[in-house]
Formats: C-alpha cells, sequence, structure tokens
C-alpha cells in the first residue's frame, strides 16, 4: 500500500473515532439529561454498539497507520510532533477503556430500569459523573493530536 492510501485510511479512520466518539457521547450527554429511562436505554444501547463497530477499529487502525506513515515517511520517532502525538493519544485511550466499561454497565442498568419500570439506580448516575469526567480530558487530548497531525511542528 502507498503512502496516500494508508494516509487516506489514517484521515478516515481518525474522522470515525472522533466523530462517532464525540456524535455519540453528544446524545447520551443530552438523553441523560431528560432523566427518560427508555429514552437512556436505548441511547446508551446504541452508543455500545457504535462504540465496538466504528470507533474500536478505529482505535486499533489509528496507530497502526500513524506508524506506517511515520516510517514511510522516514519520521524519527523522536520528533517531539510525534511523542506528544502518542502519548496524548495514550491518555486519550488511558479514559476511554474505563468509559468503555461504564457505557456497557450504564447500557445495563438502563436497559434493566425501563424493563421493569424503575427508575435509574443511584449507582448509574456515579457512573455517567465519571463517564463525562473521563470524556472530557480523552477530547481534549484528541483535539491535540489532530492539530500535531496536520502542522507537524518542528
Amino acid at each position: 500500500m502507498d503512502y496516500l492510501a494508508i494516509k487516506w485510511l489514517h484521515i478516515l479512520s481518525a474522522t470515525l473515532m472522533f466523530g462517532t466518539g464525540f456524535g455519540t457521547a453528544f446524545y447520551m450527554f443530552f438523553t441523560n439529561r431528560t432523566r427518560n429511562v427508555a429514552a437512556i436505554a436505548e441511547v446508551t444501547r446504541l452508543v455500545a454498539r457504535a462504540d465496538w463497530w466504528f470507533t474500536t477499529p478505529s482505535v486499533i487502525i489509528q496507530p497502526l497507520s500513524g506508524l506506517w506513515m511515520i516510517h514511510l515517511a522516514g519520521f524519527p520517532l523522536s520528533s517531539n510532533w510525534i511523542v506528544w502525538s502518542i502519548a496524548l493519544y495514550a491518555l486519550a485511550g488511558a479514559c476511554w477503556l474505563p468509559v468503555v466499561w461504564l457505557q456497557l454497565r450504564m447500557r445495563d442498568m438502563a436497559i434493566g430500569a425501563a424493563r421493569n419500570g424503575e427508575p435509574l439506580p443511584s449507582r448509574y448516575w456515579r457512573y455517567e459523573k465519571i463517564w463525562t469526567a473521563l470524556g472530557c480530558p480523552a477530547f481534549a487530548a484528541l483535539l491535540v493530536v489532530y492539530w500535531l497531525m496536520v502542522h507537524k511542528p518542528a
């Protein structure tokens, strides 16, 4: 595969990762604010599915295609923009993994509450606060990674 094909794959997977992550977080965050258990059950179910179908493959493709392009372009791995990109990507990943775990638990709690006609348990709302708190640094880190990928500052 040539450099431009890998770059296209890298940009496409970055777009899917960031777009899906931001979009699903938006809908889950604001659906949670409605406190509508049936809506929350459906949205959390779909958020978990979107993470599995779109975000997870993109999270895998990103470092593989990025490292491949770095190799083909002859950039040293010690370049500041590469070191910072990898570190910030790792930070985002360190936030994302517990977010996925939380989302799956929140989905299960919401589906159970909707099925039984009950309110969401207090644990759901504790998880939601942690989920939100972890999403903010992950989002910020990926914004900086996007900037670094485009600008490649010396």
